[in-house]
């Protein structure tokens, strides 16, 4: 524990996929990193006055401009000619789908060396779970609670990855705490990319997300296997990176073993939900051949 760049002792809720995901970009980074984070479920749990849990520099922003202070911290480090020092910024998806959306389309833009992490637990957990634009279609938030006239969120999660690969982001690639060889690999790789890099990391929230303490990892394998979270990554924008599915399984192994999505078995039109996320799993297999 004591070589760990993310130490214990956190505040992080027992059972949340955050903190792995953390300790698992750290392990891959190393000590000669610094890192921005936005406010957010991290930034609460992880440096409660007059503690840290950062083994290496940190500095906290604000909501909606994590991007825009590496960037300051990035072109200061060139200038000294520090160009052996990695710059990360690690932010959870409201900042980075939503409220920073427009400092990280500058610093992409301005093609700054900084590796962009989301933790992906697809809501404002910090907050009291209210929907983000990674919510997942029809997951029940506090925002988009279900009911007569609803079944949880009407919109789609939004394609950050392909945003980023709109902006020729040089790597972009999505990962998962269920497969840290492959995300540390990642990592790896997008420190030596020639300009910005964005990984996304799905993060199980066992509190939005509703489900049995210690199954985060099986959370996260589930979303894989069932192809809702396809594990890829671009290179130059060519797509070069796909882990295959070895044996697909139903989406409903999934949804089922989450309270944000049970009232989807109960409901009267739940079925049909159901069987658009399902159309929605399957054409991630036909789009990235996730399966041989």
């Amino acid at each position: 524990m004591e070589d760990s760049l993310f130490a214990p002792g956190h505040r992080a809720c027992a059972g949340c996929g955050m903190p792995t995901a953390i300790k698992l970009v750290l392990d891959a980074a190393g000590p000669n990193t610094i890192v921005a984070s936005p406010t957010g479920c991290l930034e609460v749990t992880s440096t409660p006055f007059p503690e840290s849990s950062w083994r290496v520099p940190w500095v906290h922003s604000l909501f909606e401009n994590a991007a825009a202070v590496a960037s300051g911290v990035e072109v200061a480090l060139r200038k000294f000619k520090k160009t052996d020092i990695n710059v990360l910024v690690i932010g959870g998806d409201g900042s980075t789908f939503d409220i920073g959306f427009g400092a990280i389309s500058g610093m992409f833009d301005r093609g700054h060396r900084i590796t962009y992490v989301c933790y992906d637990n697809e809501a404002y957990m910090n907050t009291g779970v209210q929907r983000s634009a990674s919510t997942p279609f029809c997951a029940k938030t506090t925002t988009t609670p279900t009911g007569k006239m609803s079944l949880g969120n009407p919109r789609p999660k939004k394609d950050m990855p392909a945003i980023a690969v709109a902006h020729r982001v040089p790597y972009v690639a999505t990962a998962s705490i269920a497969y840290p060889v492959d995300l540390r690999r990642k990592v790896r790789r997008s420190l030596s990319a020639d300009g910005p890099a964005y990984i996304q990391v799905n993060a199980p929230c066992i509190t939005g997300w509703s489900f049995e303490a210690g199954d985060a990892i099986e959370q996260a394998r589930l979303a894989v296997d069932t192809c809702l979270l396809p594990l890829i990554e671009y290179v130059d924008g060519v797509l070069v990176g796909v882990k295959k599915v070895r044996r697909k399984r139903p989406v409903e192994d999934y949804l089922k073993t989450q309270g944000r999505y049970k009232h989807l078995f109960k409901a009267e039109g739940g079925a049909e939900v159901i069987a658009q996320i399902q159309a929605m799993a399957d054409a991630n297999v036909e789009k990235y051949g996730l399966i041989d």
